[in-house]
C-alpha cells in the first residue's frame, strides 16, 4: 500500500498499558500503530485518560484522529471523560477524521449525541462475527467485499441508542451497533479490529485475576477464540482506507479504495 508523506496522526490513549503490552509492542498505542502506520507519518500519543489533551490550537495540524479502548466507563462522569467528549465535538466540527475503538467507539456515540450503558446481555469476549449493512455491503457488491468479517471483541458496554444523524454500518447476533459513521469523517468500531488472539487472552487474564469475569466464562472464551482467527488484515485495510481518506465510505467509488479492496479479498 502506498503512503502519504507528511501525513500526522494521534492516539488519545484512554488505557493505561499492561506490563506484556508494553514489552511485546511498545504499549497499546505501538499496536495500533502497527495496524494503522505507514512510511513518512507522523504519530503522536496523548495519555487522555491521565488528563494529556492536545492543545485547541494543535488540532488543525492533524489529518486523523484514533480513540482507544479502556477499562473506564463510556457513561462515566469522570473529569479526563468528560474533556474528551469535549475535545471529540471540537474535531467533528472541524470535519476531522476520527476512528473510535471499544471505548472509544462508545465515547464517539455518547459525544455525538447517542446512549451508552451495560450491555443487557453481559459481557462480550472472544472472536464473533460482524454482518455489514445492505447499504454499505451493496456498494461494494461488484468488488465482492465480504459480508459478514471476525473480529476480536472485548466489552460489557454498548451504545444502546445511535446518535442523531448517524448510520449502523454493522452488527451482531450479540451487539446491535457494532459499527456506525457519522457522516464521512466519523467510524466507531466495537470490537477490535488492532487486537491479535495474544492480547486477547493476556486480557482474559487480568479479568479474571481482578474478578471481572468467572474462570468458567475465562475457560469458554479461550477455548472459542482458539478456534477462530479474527480477520485482521481486511479490517487493518479497512480502518487506513476511512482514516486516511482514501475513500468516500458512503459511495467507496474511489478508484485507490477499490484496488485495496481488491487487495484484501486476494488475501481470504
Amino acid at each position: 500500500m502506498s503512503n502519504i508523506r507528511g501525513k500526522r496522526f494521534a492516539v488519545l490513549l484512554c488505557a493505561e498499558d499492561s506490563e506484556y503490552v508494553k514489552k511485546k509492542y511498545g504499549g497499546y498505542s505501538g499496536v495500533f500503530m502497527k495496524m494503522l502506520a505507514e512510511e513518512g507519518e507522523i504519530w503522536e500519543v496523548y495519555k487522555v485518560a491521565s488528563g494529556e489533551f492536545p492543545q485547541d490550537d494543535d488540532l488543525s495540524l492533524y489529518d486523523g484522529f484514533v480513540i482507544s479502548g479502556s477499562c473506564s466507563d463510556a457513561h462515566g462522569n469522570d473529569k479526563w471523560i468528560h474533556d474528551l467528549i469535549t475535545l471529540l465535538n471540537k474535531l467533528q466540527s472541524m470535519n476531522k477524521k476520527t476512528l473510535g475503538i471499544c471505548f472509544g467507539h462508545q465515547i464517539l456515540g455518547r459525544a455525538l449525541g447517542g446512549k451508552v450503558s451495560r450491555s443487557p446481555t453481559g459481557w462480550d469476549i472472544g472472536v464473533r462475527t460482524i454482518t455489514f449493512s445492505p447499504s454499505w455491503s451493496l456498494a461494494l457488491s461488484s468488488l465482492q467485499l465480504p459480508s459478514h468479517l471476525s473480529i476480536i471483541e472485548c466489552h460489557r458496554d454498548e451504545i444502546r441508542e445511535l446518535p442523531p444523524k448517524a448510520e449502523v454500518l454493522g452488527w451482531s447476533d450479540k451487539t446491535g451497533i457494532e459499527m456506525f459513521k457519522y457522516g464521512d469523517h466519523m467510524m466507531g468500531i466495537q470490537g477490535h479490529p488492532e487486537y491479535s488472539t495474544d492480547i486477547l487472552f493476556q486480557i482474559i487474564d487480568r479479568l479474571t485475576q481482578r474478578d471481572f469475569i468467572m474462570e468458567a466464562v475465562a475457560v469458554e472464551a479461550r477455548e472459542k477464540a482458539a478456534l477462530w482467527d479474527p480477520d485482521m488484515e481486511a479490517w487493518k485495510r479497512l480502518c487506513i482506507n476511512f482514516l486516511k481518506g482514501y475513500s468516500d465510505i458512503n459511495g467507496m467509488g474511489n478508484e485507490k479504495f477499490c484496488k485495496e479492496v481488491h487487495d484484501i479479498l486476494k488475501l481470504n
